[in-house]
């Protein structure tokens, strides 16, 4: 296993020095699932929700998350983001909403935080806007689906439902 990176030599957290690093493309890749009931995910489909589009909210919140991950998690740089996206796609099939985020920037740091905090932000937002309705909706399965760029090199999660 490598060493950690945010802790240093006298075992104290701190924020890792980047400015020696070249810049390079990286871009990383997240998903979350939110599992509700049929008819919590039929009203957010149909648009008649009494709070208003849930899918554009929660898309505006993961993207605004993205970009203020640096005031969230501890340690975590200040980037210069050049793309963010949060997709939403309904699977009527297993009564659950899934999330992509996708971050990208030239950087001398990695994304995997801002794509995994978009991902999670936007779940928490389809809670918010539906807790009213249904109050057991669940949060499932937040994980990094791949990541590029930098001197770790890529890495792609094993696909799975």
């Amino acid at each position: 296993m490598s060493q950690l990176t945010h802790i240093n030599a006298a075992g104290e957290a701190h924020m890792v020095d980047v400015s020696a690093k070249r810049e390079t493309v990286r871009e990383a890749r997240a998903e979350a699932f939110v599992v509700m009931h049929p008819d919590t995910l039929q009203m957010i489909v149909e648009g008649s929700h009494h709070k208003g589009d849930v899918f554009a909210t929660a898309r505006i919140a993961g993207i605004q998350a993205a970009k203020r991950t640096w005031e969230l998690i501890p340690l975590c740089h200040p980037l210069l983001l050049s793309k963010v996206e949060v997709a939403l796609t309904a699977d009527v099939a297993q009564n659950r909403v899934r999330i992509e985020s996708l971050c990208r920037l030239t950087g001398k740091t990695g994304v995997e935080m801002e794509a995994l905090t978009a991902a999670t932000v936007a779940a928490l937002t389809i809670y918010d806007m539906c807790k009213a309705v249904q109050k057991d909706i669940t949060i499932e399965s937040c994980r990094l689906l791949s990541k590029s760029g930098g001197k770790s090199g890529d890495f792609q999660a094993v696909e799975h439902d």
